[in-house]
């Protein structure tokens, strides 16, 4: 037993759970945290200047690096201002604890300024939500929240601590981390079922997915394409780097277009799910995306994605990588020569028409743009996907004008790419900090819309407070274009109200050097790949607004 505040004894179960990074916008009921956060010199308080960029700060740096992140928010203001963070938080998975100052216990009875219950507010984001009331339970708390957030499913967790739990002093037994061993594989029985269920398809296509970079099985999946002869295709919501991009069975990414991906899959007869959401979309369609009848095989430890939304012949709740490697020696002792040749003629006539070829029709396609002034979008991904530096990572939200990266960007490794999971603005631009606090070392290069560049961009100052080296991309159309193409595609109408970001025009790069980033525009084609070795090299942030089409000829 050892005697402590419970302020004292939070922060230090923090640091026994393996927390090295606490992101924080602190209020008074997060005065006792503050008190003491200089006695804990190995945790590390990374200030955000609002809340939803601080839990988004969080969640970038629990996705690069799948450890354990904790922020700190200011009682009900301060995580509904989060909630929007927590929500895409909540889609990529990321095993944070989260935690509220609230008001000492008692005085919330007299309905004191910024009070109001917090769990409920928290509850429909988080996998646990919680209210300390007694200093004596919170051994006992952190450690099953701790567990809780890195257990798969992975995902966000809440804790709300009263001030008077962070000043009494009692005797604790802190107890020790749980950590609970999910990598889990699917019976001998039921792999014996898989593996000839592959075998015997005639046409098997992957749907790669978030959990193969989650659990580094971009060599396994790899290998089960090669063995099968199989076509990938990464999912349509682009959460990270979930496929090496050169594969010669790579594809690319389905589109969130119910009818064309359809088509896509029509040739298919068997559809293996790894990791992913099995077909994820955005706005309505009558048309289901998966062609009518096709057999589904689902393999992924999100069990409530199983047989969600279509019918899955076999639903494997289990860990992917363990899964093909245990699947792999299946695969390859029962294959007959003729098996083998057949794959292996799939896989020549993927070769044909995979994302390398594809990559090289664009280009040749998008140079044609290259003096075309307000710039072309899509010649912009391509110099940005041409002049990173091979260990960079790319953060991504731009919506309309990144369209074409996926088409030019080169995914090597599963640590290189950050999309938007949710749907949600506001990561990207918050989200770049806390990945480069989990990746030191290597560039990143965040590429955010002009309109979601207004959601977090308070992010800016804590990129520049503490150096860090990345290069934002602000792709300046000076409109929400995706809602401008989605009114005249879905309401056939182009009168638009509310969806320009005009009159007055916003100075990013102006608004940039008042948060202590370095920046410049740019408005000639030429001038891309110049500014963005210039920012690369500095190793410090760098702000490039880049003026490019609106689509709409404005």
């Amino acid at each position: 037993m050892v005697k402590l505040s419970g302020r004292s004894a939070f922060l230090k179960l923090l640091i026994d759970e393996g927390v090295t990074h606490l992101f924080g916008n602190p209020g008074t009921t997060e005065l006792p945290l503050m008190e003491v956060v200089p006695d804990f010199p190995e945790l590390n308080y990374v200030l955000g200047l609002q809340e939803a960029v601080v839990v988004a700060m969080a969640d970038g740096y629990a996705r690069a690096s799948n450890r354990l992140a904790a922020c700190s928010l200011h009682v009900a203001p301060g995580l509904g201002n989060a909630m929007g963070a927590l929500y895409s938080a909540k889609f990529s998975g990321s095993p944070l604890i989260v935690t509220a100052g609230q008001q000492e216990q008692g005085h919330g009875l007299l309905d004191p300024l910024l009070y109001e219950p917090l769990l409920p507010i928290a509850q429909p984001m988080v996998k646990w939500a919680v209210e300390v009331t007694r200093a004596e339970d919170l051994p006992r708390i952190v450690r099953r929240a701790a567990k809780l957030a890195l257990t798969p499913p992975t995902g966000p967790v809440f804790i709300s601590l009263p001030g008077d739990v962070l000043d009494a002093e009692v005797d604790l037994d802190f107890g020790k981390p749980t950590r609970v061993d999910a990598r889990v594989r699917p019976s001998d029985e039921v792999l014996a079922q898989l593996a000839a269920k592959l075998l015997a398809a005639k046409n098997p296509v992957i749907l790669a997915g978030q959990e193969l970079s989650i659990h580094d099985a971009f060599a396994e999946a790899a290998e089960l394409a090669e063995l099968l002869g199989a076509a990938v295709y990464q999912q349509p919501i682009h959460y990270c780097a979930q496929f090496p991009s050169a594969h010669p069975a790579y594809l690319g990414a389905l589109t969130r277009n119910q009818k064309q991906v359809r088509t896509a899959l029509a040739p298919f007869d068997l559809m293996l799910c790894l990791g992913a959401d099995l077909l994820r979309m955005s706005v309505y369609s009558p048309l289901a995306p998966l062609p009518e009848g096709m057999p589904v095989v689902h393999i992924s430890e999100r069990d409530w994605e199983l047989g969600k939304n279509y019918p899955t012949e076999l639903a494997l709740r289990a860990n992917v990588k363990e899964t093909l490697r245990a699947l792999l020696p299946l695969l390859r002792a029962p294959r007959t020569q003729a098996l083998g040749e057949e794959a292996g003629r799939r896989l020549a006539a993927l070769k044909l028409r995979n994302w390398t070829v594809q990559r090289g029709e664009a280009r040749v396609e998008v140079m044609h743009a290259a003096q075309t002034t307000p710039i072309d979008p899509r010649y912009l991904m391509l110099r940005i996907s041409e002049t990173l530096p091979q260990d960079a990572i790319v953060v991504e939200e731009a919506v309309t004008s990144s369209a074409s990266l996926a088409g030019f960007l080169l995914l090597r490794d599963p640590k290189c790419f950050y999309g938007l999971a949710s749907g949600g603005l506001g990561f990207g631009l918050p989200g770049a900090v806390g990945i480069s606090l989990a990746q030191p070392g290597r560039p990143v290069v965040a590429v955010i819309g002009d309109g979601s560049v207004m959601y977090g961009v308070q992010a800016l100052w804590t990129a520049a407070h503490l150096k860090l080296p990345i290069t934002y991309v602000i792709v300046n159309n000076r409109s929400y274009r995706i809602l401008k193409e989605r009114l005249v595609s879905m309401r056939s109408t182009d009168r638009f109200t509310g969806m320009d970001i005009r009159d007055p025009d916003i100075d990013y790069t102006g608004l940039a050097r008042s948060l202590g980033v370095p920046a410049e525009r740019v408005t000639d084609p030429e001038g891309i790949v110049p500014a963005l070795r210039a920012a690369l090299q500095a190793g410090s942030p760098r702000l490039i607004e880049v003026m490019v089409a609106d689509g709409f000829g404005s």
